[in-house]
């Protein structure tokens, strides 16, 4: 699993993500956003650690992998955000899910 955080998203940045992502609900204009790619058991694992966690929406973002990985995006503030990743890498080494 891969974990990057992106703290004030440009607007380049959330037009990508805005037009490869599963819904069609509108972001907004997070302060951060969180990047999670793996397997699809991870990543379904990995959306649900951070929506119970914080108060973040977490979306799919499509692309077109090879290796069949999964990525998830996670919009929200700076804090939230960070404490959303933090749960997840914890119980990704744990392996509590």
């Amino acid at each position: 699993m891969d974990c990057r955080i992106i703290k004030s998203p440009s607007e380049g940045t959330l037009a990508i993500l805005n037009r490869r992502k599963g819904s069609k609900d509108n972001i907004g204009i997070p302060d951060a956003v969180g990047l999670v790619q793996g397997k699809l058991i991870e990543m379904v694992c990995a959306a649900d650690i951070a929506e119970k966690s914080v108060g973040v929406t977490v979306e799919d973002i499509r692309g077109s992998c090879p290796q069949n990985m999964i990525l998830l995006a996670i919009f929200g503030d700076t804090a939230s955000v960070t404490a959303a990743m933090e749960e997840i890498k914890k119980k990704e080494n744990d392996r509590l899910w």
